[in-house]
């Protein structure tokens, strides 16, 4: 009997060193893990990646990611290609090099929008560029789609009403593919990407997908921006004040239209190829955070929020930006474009910004056709100083 208690005794406290071993085993990788996080994400063993492409789709927080990277042109003296005389490239035609202002050649950067030509854009960008895009979950996407370009679009203004559920019902009542607005009406993404908007068959949209990845180093997901754009510091080796932003482009919560289930599934179903692509992406977005480590993108995403929340507080005074509707922003430099009938909202600096802050804290809020203007003429002007400075020697 007193050996067998000897023996119990003795697996109890192999058991109790076994748990303090793992423990303590599972203490010091948690610890290294976040030691390596930091790391990352703090010290650099190579250079910045300059050279970016950044297919800009339709109703994805696009606007907002041009925004960052006008902003990253700016600080690292980059050259952005822009479009001549415009801020598209001659949407919605193909993308051509002949579209680019000669002055805003060689570029380090695209990214207003255009139908993409991966063949036009390797003849204008250097080779080791760096392909991304974004995209959105497909229901919410078409809704604002519906909304913005109700008055642009003929298939989407010939719905009685404004009615998303009208539309849906009997889209080919309404929808015409020949008419040169009608992209916005059914596929968007997938017509944007170079892809043909009126596919249907699965297996074209598993072929569109694969190309897609074949060419894209990241499909960002703008649902999961944040974590989207952990992704994307750690692929072009950023800082983590590169990805700072504030977001713009945005309707108020009364141009929004509810989105029952039963609607989005008729969304999906009308825009099939464009839900096919945001799944297959969004799934392959969440197998590389998990390649990451969960724990270790929510700790920076935790530390852009920290940022972002820092600078709204230098920028409005508070930690919440001061939104007004376009109609009522009385200076032009912030006012976005507002479409017929849809209530866009802009930003209000503090009145009481040092000059420093309020130039940092313009770039961040500035609308993309006025952002586009100030970028081309900032760049003639170096392209003219660097012309007469060759000609003088």
């Amino acid at each position: 009997m007193i050996k067998r208690l000897v023996l119990i005794l003795s697996l109890l406290c192999l058991a109790s060193v076994l748990m303090h071993q793992s423990s303590q085993l599972n203490w010091k990788l948690q610890l290294f893990e976040e030691r390596a996080c930091l790391i990352k994400l703090f010290k650099h063993s190579k250079p910045k990646h300059t050279n970016v492409v950044f297919l800009k789709t339709h109703k994805t927080a696009s606007s907002t990611m041009q925004n960052m990277l006008f902003r990253f042109a700016e600080r690292h003296n980059l050259t952005v290609a822009l479009p001549k005389n415009d801020f598209q490239f001659a949407y919605p035609s193909y993308f051509t090099s002949a579209l680019v202002d000669p002055r805003t050649k060689p570029p380090n950067i695209i990214t207003n929008h255009m139908r993409f030509n991966k063949k036009e854009l390797e003849k204008l960008m250097p080779p080791d560029t760096v392909y991304i895009t974004t995209m959105r979950e497909t229901s919410a996407m078409f809704e604002s789609l519906f909304v913005y370009y109700y008055t642009h679009s003929q298939s989407f203004h010939r719905v009685p009403q404004k009615s998303l559920e009208a539309f849906l019902d009997s889209p080919f009542k309404y929808y015409r593919s020949y008419e040169g607005d009608s992209m916005y009406a059914r596929n968007c993404l997938t017509f944007d990407l170079g892809g043909d908007k009126d596919g249907y068959e699965l297996d074209y949209a598993q072929r569109l997908a694969a190309k897609v990845e074949e060419t894209f180093s990241l499909v960002m997901i703008s649902d999961y921006f944040d974590e989207s754009l952990i992704l994307l510091r750690r692929l072009l080796n950023w800082d983590l004040e590169d990805i700072v932003y504030f977001k713009v482009n945005m309707r108020s919560e009364k141009a929004k239209k509810t989105i029952s289930p039963e609607l989005s599934a008729k969304i999906r179903a009308w825009n099939s190829i464009d839900a096919y692509l945001f799944d297959h992406f969004n799934a392959s977005l969440w197998r590389q955070i998990e390649a990451v480590g969960l724990e270790c993108v929510a700790k920076e995403v935790q530390l852009l929020r920290k940022a972002q929340e820092k600078l709204m507080r230098t920028c409005f005074g508070s930690e919440k930006p001061r939104l007004n509707s376009a109609s009522k922003i009385k200076n032009k430099a912030f006012k976005p474009w507002q479409p017929v009938d849809v209530d866009i909202v802009g930003y209000e600096l503090s009145p009481d910004l040092s000059a420093e802050d309020r130039k940092l804290c313009a770039k961040l809020i500035i609308p993309e056709v006025q952002y586009t203007n100030v970028m081309r003429m900032a760049q003639v002007q170096r392209h003219l100083k660097q012309y007469f400075s060759s000609s003088l020697l």
